[in-house]
């Protein structure tokens, strides 16, 4: 494999990961009430911090995961059993068992910037763009 194949294919899956077209009708979806500059400034900054967060995860993940005591079969794991739980929550219909409180939502609505979190973390660089 070249060195070209391989940068199309670790990028097409990162692509396919991080799914940012997904990410725009939750994006749109909290930004209703903010100006297009705002919405701009945003979506860069919610991009630079995904893609420095990435970044870090790749150079040092390894050893992040080692100093918590986390092997990665472990992390996937856990990961699928969580996904799951999720799937078998909305196969039933049900809600899920974690409920926010009243102060919550009301710190959601009340939220002016969203380019950290949750655009960028854990929307675009979330588990599975970071394993």
């Amino acid at each position: 494999m070249t060195l070209l194949e391989y940068s199309l294919l670790a990028f097409s899956s990162l692509f396919v990961i991080v799914d940012p077209i997904a990410a725009v009708p939750a994006f749109l979806a909290m930004t209703p009430q903010d100006t297009t500059a705002a919405r701009v400034r945003m979506a860069r900054l919610a991009s630079l911090v995904a893609v420095g967060v990435l970044a870090v995860f790749a150079a040092a993940g390894k050893w992040i995961f080692k100093f918590l005591g986390i092997t990665l079969p472990a992390f996937q794991i856990a990961g699928s059993l969580l996904l799951l739980r999720i799937a078998l929550d909305m196969l039933q219909a049900r809600l899920s068992p974690a409920r926010q409180t009243s102060e919550e939502v009301e710190a959601g609505m009340a939220k002016e910037d969203i380019a950290i979190t949750p655009l960028a973390v854990p929307i675009l660089a979330g588990p599975g763009a970071i394993s």
